[in-house]
């Protein structure tokens, strides 16, 4: 499994690249996409999958113009309201990336369609699982549960969804 990520400083903003095979996602993409178009040439691999963990309100995301030059879906939670053509995720959906299995969890909170990622590398159970959340956690610290994204959800709704 290739596995990068992409942190712009002054925004506090970290994307990523995960790559299997022939095949590639990013996540939370930037808005300078031509990095992961360069990462995926340099791996001889396509960018299939444009995540967005949940919309971003904080930064401008680069997922239309990426998808315009890779052909590459957009993928939001089920709970997004998009005015463009996305694959929406719920609880429990798959997809693969070449060898990379990718799960959903809705875990919505700091935004209604916020999902979470479980990343598994298939062709080696002995790699630990990673875990993409968006703004729902942090090291060390949570995400805001207070904002728009937890309406009509209580704290023990959004502790039930992950555990």
């Amino acid at each position: 499994m290739k596995f990068k990520q992409f942190y712009l400083g002054c925004l506090a903003h970290a994307s990523y690249y995960l790559g299997s095979e022939n095949e590639a996602a990013i996540i939370d993409p930037q808005r300078d996409v031509d990095q992961y178009i360069e990462e995926a040439k340099t791996n001889g691999q396509e960018i299939k999958y444009i995540i967005e963990t949940h919309s971003h309100a904080d930064f401008v995301s680069g997922h239309l113009e990426l998808a315009e030059k890779t052909g590459a879906k957009i993928i939001y939670g089920e709970r997004a309201n998009t005015a463009f053509p996305t694959h929406k995720v719920k609880d429990g959906d798959e997809l693969n990336v070449g060898k990379i299995r990718l799960k959903f969890l809705e875990t919505p909170g700091h935004t209604p369609e916020g999902i979470t990622i479980l990343a598994e590398n298939t062709e080696n159970g002995s790699e630990p699982l990673k875990m993409f959340t968006g703004d729902t956690l942090f090291i060390g610290d949570v995400g805001r549960p207070d904002l728009i994204g937890s309406k009509g959800f209580t704290a023990e709704d959004m502790g039930g969804m992950l555990y």
